[in-house]
């Protein structure tokens, strides 16, 4: 499996194949004059989830996924037939958990899975032709008691054999984003700490594989965020993309 690393503005562009995810880590941006300049470019849906947020913070993330999102969609990563990226961009809908999905007016045309995440470091935004989920969080002090309730005993004894704190806190990081990556990418997201014990049935630095879902897992370290990805068995070439289990 190859990834490609490119650059456009302060933007990341990892390609695995069929699945296409852009991070924007420049959050100098995040500003209220950002914000003024966004606001009309974004759909009147977008727009009003964005005015719900009382900081800039909030309304930034908001807007600028919306935008990343029109962003990879424009790549034509999935072949949008009879209709627009603007069309699909125009009004998302959302299930029982709060998972958005695009509209597509025509019942035949294929419509892209996508997922979108944001922390203080960074905003990140995955598509692919199937469903998919991304998580991105910065690197910080995890506390030994929320380890305990999200973890169970296998990844509490790796992050307890971590001597130093550093690593306890990257591994714990890439842990908690591969697990909410895959919970995102199932469409349910966190319902409880007591979920997400359990989410990744076998784990090693770096790659998880959830056997029950068949969910592949991959993750990506920053200097100061790590992101991951869930995804399910995809082709490229007629050839099966080799599985990231260990």
């Amino acid at each position: 499996m190859s990834i490609f690393l490119c650059t456009f503005a302060a933007a990341k562009v990892v390609d695995l194949s069929k699945v296409q995810i852009l991070i924007d880590d420049d959050m100098s941006r995040c500003t209220a004059e950002e914000v003024a300049r966004l606001l009309p470019l974004v759909s009147a849906q977008r727009r009003e989830q964005a005015l719900r947020y009382k900081h800039v913070f909030g309304q930034y993330c908001c807007l600028r996924s919306w935008e990343m999102l029109n962003e990879l969609l424009n790549e034509g990563i999935s072949e949008l037939e009879n209709e627009g990226v603007s069309e699909l961009m125009n009004k998302w809908s959302y299930d029982e958990y709060g998972k958005p999905s695009l509209i597509s007016s025509h019942s035949h045309s294929l419509t892209p899975y996508f997922s979108i995440s944001h922390c203080k470091e960074g905003i990140a935004v995955v598509v692919a032709d199937e469903p998919v989920g991304i998580d991105i969080e910065g690197i910080r002090h995890w506390e030994d008691d929320l380890i305990e309730q999200v973890m169970n005993e296998e990844e509490r004894l790796a992050v307890s054999g971590l001597a130093v704190s550093g690593e306890k806190d990257r591994w714990f990081t890439r842990l908690w984003t591969q697990k909410e990556a895959v919970l995102k990418a199932q469409g349910t997201g966190i319902q409880s700490f007591e979920q997400l014990k359990n989410v990744l049935t076998k784990v090693e630095s770096g790659k998880s594989k959830d056997k029950r879902q068949k969910w592949n897992v991959e993750s990506f370290e920053q200097e100061k965020y790590i992101y991951s990805i869930a995804y399910g068995k995809l082709h490229c070439l007629g050839t099966e993309i080799p599985s990231t289990d260990i």
